[in-house]
């Protein structure tokens, strides 16, 4: 371990995609319950919603109230997802920091996820750059636009996904104007190798505007991917509690990496989440008792918490002051990414 922490951002998604493939609705209560006990553990990244019609995901139908509710904590980041123009004017009018529009790699699924072509889903999100950027010429607050290319390690329905068109799809995000390029394992299907691969061809096409990457854990590769990520450079991650997820036109996809465990590997790597890991396992509490019945993944949660990692964190934090305490003041302070 080094004697400062980097800081690596996890976003809860799981107030969004989590609970996109449940069958039951989680009230609006409920979710409220849920940012507040994130919050308490320390998460300040949350994707808490989407903008769809209320008919083809009725989970999302309170999107306005859940954003309302997470901006009242004035240092909560707060992201939704969009597909459309209509979408990221509404994103926009409920106050979100961060807007991700979902563009697949892979043609069929994105012709079952949003109805449109990898090419039509570019238009739109140029149209979104435009519109968050009049709203700021208005005197609107910041916006970052985030390109979420999903399928980008594989798909279920179109099977391998040509590095080819990752590049490509990536090089036309960037030119219609997106702030970050963010990767999805929708599927499930990446592996260590491959996520190092694509990395770096993403890199040579985007920069340093790729800095955000989402695993699924459907082959048990979710941490396994994420440590090859980190090894690259990648320093956001989005998490579900509990390991909630899937994705409705991604047959055969289980959930998301499980956030508590994703923490603790990060707390145990030295890294600094700003996340508590009592209380965040202590929020699973909410789930059990919003979606009774409903399967609550990780390892965490079921070994619970090493007795030595205690005792290593306190050395961790002990040698991190003294070094500090050698050092000036105006050098003393830890590296952050925002």
């Amino acid at each position: 371990m080094s004697d400062t922490q980097e800081r690596v951002v996890v976003t809860e998604v799981g107030l969004r995609d989590g609970l996109q493939s449940i069958d039951r609705i989680m009230s609006t209560a409920f979710k409220r319950r849920w940012i507040d006990a994130a919050y308490a553990a320390g998460v300040r990244h949350m994707e808490v919603a989407s903008f769809v019609p209320a008919k083809l995901l009725p989970q999302m139908a309170d999107a306005d109230d859940v954003i309302a509710h997470a901006r009242t904590y004035d240092d909560l980041i707060v992201t939704a997802l969009v597909p459309n123009l209509k979408g990221a004017q509404r994103a926009l009018d409920a106050g979100v920091q961060r807007i991700v529009a979902p563009i697949s790699v892979s043609v069929a699924h994105s012709l079952a996820n949003v109805r449109k072509t990898p090419a039509q889903m570019i238009d739109a999100f140029a149209a979104m750059r435009e519109l968050i950027d009049g709203a700021l010429n208005a005197g609107a607050p910041r916006v970052e636009l985030i390109a979420g290319l999903s399928t980008v390690f594989g798909c279920t329905l179109q099977g391998a996904v040509p590095y080819a068109d990752i590049a490509a799809l990536a090089r036309a995000a960037v030119q219609a104007g997106a702030d970050v390029i963010a990767l999805g394992d929708t599927t499930g299907e990446a592996t260590p190798r491959q996520v190092g691969e694509i990395i770096e061809l993403v890199r040579d096409v985007a920069g340093d505007r790729l800095r955000s990457l989402h695993f699924h854990d459907t082959r048990g590769l979710g941490l396994a991917n994420t440590l090859v990520a980190l090894q690259h450079g990648i320093r956001e991650f989005d998490a579900s509690l509990a390991g909630l997820g899937g994705c409705p036109h991604a047959p055969g996809a289980t959930g998301n990496v499980n956030t508590e465990d994703l923490v603790f590997m990060l707390d145990s790597m030295g890294y600094d989440t700003g996340i508590d890991l009592t209380r965040l396992l202590a929020s699973r509490a909410v789930l059990a008792d919003a979606l009774p019945g409903e399967p609550l993944y990780g390892y965490l949660a079921r070994a619970g918490l090493p007795k030595q990692f205690a005792a290593a964190r306190e050395r961790f934090a002990s040698s991190r002051a003294s070094a500090q305490s050698c050092q000036p003041s105006q050098s003393s302070s830890p590296q952050v990414l925002q």
